[in-house]
């Protein structure tokens, strides 16, 4: 794998959430298409959902919904404020995966693209709130992910600064754009392998097929 190499185990973890933490495409895509429906716009399959969802909804929708992008965002919360806790599921392993690293000692932190209100009630939800030195979603920043300023943000405070000691884990190459221009380790965390080119401009330093087999990396490096 190309990229940075690791040879010491990180002091600091930031996370991204959706898809990384918690299994959220159903969701999305269901909000999505309600949202598509009232502005008149024809729906994505969940391959296209997949595909094409990555930036906050901020710098997303007026590529979308043009001057009416506004309008389409309150839309779009309102959809998904009443269903996606009840339909919040961990990916498998992430609990133990959390619960094992903060007995370690290990800082651990959230940047999200999912409105920062959202992210936290998620995670207080799940009861995994007070794991995380700071989470930090969409907005909460002057600047979305890929920019470093919500990272930078989520650090703050934390006696860690961006470099070789933290890394950030997501499943998107957003993630790694974002873990690059802040200085820190580019982490993929997806069961699927990279394909080949795909992360040519921003290439993960570590994959990992799941939330286990991050955990026994990090601890065991």
């Amino acid at each position: 794998m190309s990229g940075l190499f690791v040879e010491k185990p990180p002091q600091a973890i930031i996370f991204d959430w959706d898809n990384t933490l918690i299994d959220s495409w159903q969701v999305i895509h269901q909000t999505l298409n309600a949202t598509f429906d009232d502005f008149g716009l024809p729906s994505w399959t969940m391959e296209e959902t997949k595909n094409k969802v990555r930036h906050s909804l901020r710098d997303s929708f007026p590529a979308l919904f043009g001057d009416r992008w506004e309008e389409a965002g309150a839309t779009y919360y309102k959809y998904f404020s009443e269903i996606h806790l009840k339909e919040l599921h961990p990916l498998p392993g992430a609990g133990e995966m959390l619960e094992a690293l903060n007995r370690a000692g290990i800082f651990m932190g959230v940047v999200s693209n999912k409105k920062g209100d959202f992210l936290r009630k998620e995670a207080s939800y799940l009861g995994w709130d007070h794991l995380f030195g700071r989470l930090i979603g969409a907005t909460d920043a002057k600047r979305d992910k890929p920019s470093p300023d919500p990272v930078f943000l989520a650090l703050d405070g934390s006696g860690h600064s961006p470099g070789s000691g933290v890394w950030f884990a997501g499943d998107a190459g957003i993630d790694l754009e974002c873990a690059v221009n802040s200085g820190c380790v580019p982490v993929l965390i997806r069961e699927k392998a990279p394909e080949k080119a795909e992360f040519d401009d921003f290439p993960p330093s570590l994959h990992f097929e799941s939330c286990q087999e991050l955990c026994i990396r990090a601890l065991r490096l």
